[in-house]
């Protein structure tokens, strides 16, 4: 214990003494999501004046991404692995880029040397007796970017959850920042009565034992919501929120029926309220794990009734899946939804839903729709979905022909546009 005490002193310094190691050109990865390392982030951008072309990777930022403001463009370059709301607009700016890949394989960038990492930037907890750091709410690739980085700065945050699983040794860092502050918040969604209907929908495709997947937002929070009569549900998931901790105060989630890791909620980051954060802390119950494990549709596959709960934007009457653009505009990312496809595919007894409003614009734009719109991606292939919902009901696609998924397409799309949309599939010739 007391070697790792004298370690800790050594490598203790400020924030703005710590970035003072990365250089021009340098490619800077940051941690994910509410793991994101803000008193870190805020010293690298007061460096502007002096650094020239340093790549800033990462997923999800919470805050606001000042490397991303226009005049930044000669010190950073964003390089976004998830598009969300403090990058959406350089991304679309061109003063950032966007580089498609499904989340269990970021990692393996970092691993092959195909984004070396220069330096890494994450946020952990204190050290234990032993001198190992929780990564708290954030293993996904943290963990392979600390693993292969030249330089790794830590902000060590006693606001942090601990949580099992994926642990960093203090000789694994370069750099300690002290740093507390509470963690970023997300507020509830708010649930109307489409959300509730689709919840209503889903929750009746989930059997008693299942283990689930779970997105964020007000439709898997809806989804818990109907939920609340089954038995032994667990989670295996990318992430998880505050729904799952009222289920689980309320004894419907237990693990006790999962096929691996029984008795344990396991995910690769977490996103919430401090609710969440309070139930996770020192919670042995509850391990996060790199993204190359929790998304690996191998490991997925191994639980029985796997239930895969993911949304979308558009989907054609094909069942192509665009999760991620508006036309031409990236609106966010692929993330894990094809990882857990795939997983919940293998899976025995396993479900795949995509679920999603059947309006948009305040229900002038039909999300079923007879052509994605031009310039947008094919988030899932046709070949790979099994249940779309909406709130008009399930299409079930597995093992359907084209005309077919046509039919039960436009079966649960809004009724007011059924009719169009039935003159574009026979002039597409899919009816």
């Amino acid at each position: 214990m007391d070697n790792w005490k004298k370690t800790y002193g050594h490598k203790l310094v400020s924030a703005t003494e710590a970035l003072r190691c990365v250089r021009s050109g340098d490619r800077v990865v940051i941690g994910n999501a509410c793991g994101g390392p803000s008193a870190l982030v805020d010293a690298l951008v007061g460096r502007e004046p002096e650094l020239q072309s340093v790549e800033i990777v990462h997923m999800l930022a919470m805050k606001p991404a000042k490397y991303t403001e226009p005049n930044m463009e000669k010190s950073f370059r964003h390089n976004s692995l998830f598009v969300n709301g403090p990058s959406r607009n350089a991304v679309a700016e061109k003063r950032a880029d966007y580089t498609p890949c499904f989340f269990s394989e970021i990692p393996r960038l970092f691993k092959n040397r195909i984004l070396p990492v220069d330096v890494m930037l994450l946020q952990v907890t204190p050290p234990d007796e032993q001198g190992f750091c929780s990564y708290g709410v954030s293993a996904d690739y943290t963990v392979a970017g600390a693993e292969c980085a030249r330089t790794v700065i830590a902000q060590m945050n006693r606001c942090m959850p601990r949580t099992g699983g994926a642990k960093i040794a203090l000789d694994a860092i370069n750099f300690i920042v002290e740093q507390d502050e509470p963690l970023f918040e997300l507020t509830p969604p708010l649930i109307g009565d489409v959300e509730k209907k689709i919840g209503e929908n889903i929750a009746g495709l989930v059997p008693d034992g299942a283990t689930l997947q779970l997105g964020i937002g007000a439709i898997p929070d809806a989804a818990l919501l109907f939920m609340k009569d089954k038995k032994d549900l667990g989670i295996h998931s990318e992430m998880f929120s505050d729904g799952v901790v009222y289920l689980a105060e309320a004894g419907v989630i237990t693990n006790r029926k999962k096929t691996l890791h029984a008795g344990k909620y396991l995910a690769t980051f977490l996103m919430g309220t401090q609710k969440l954060y309070d139930f996770v802390d020192n919670n042995p119950d509850v391990e996060l794990y790199p993204v190359d494990y929790i998304n690996d549709p191998y490991i997925i596959g191994q639980h029985e009734q796997m239930i895969s709960i993911n949304s979308a934007l558009q989907v054609d009457l094909m069942g192509q899946v665009n999760a991620e653009m508006i036309g031409t505009k990236q609106f966010s990312g692929i993330g894990g939804q094809v990882d857990f496809i795939r997983g919940a595919s293998r899976s025995w007894g396993g479900k795949s839903i995509i679920a999603l409003p059947s309006t948009a614009a305040g229900g002038k734009i039909s999300r079923i729709c007879s052509v994605l719109d031009h310039g947008a991606a094919v988030s899932t292939a046709r070949s790979e979905v099994h249940y779309i919902i909406t709130e008009y009901g399930i299409a079930d696609l597995r093992g359907k022909s084209l005309r077919q998924r046509a039919q039960a397409l436009l079966a649960i799309s809004h009724p007011a546009f059924r009719e169009r949309l039935t003159f574009e599939a026979k002039q597409d010739g899919l009816l």
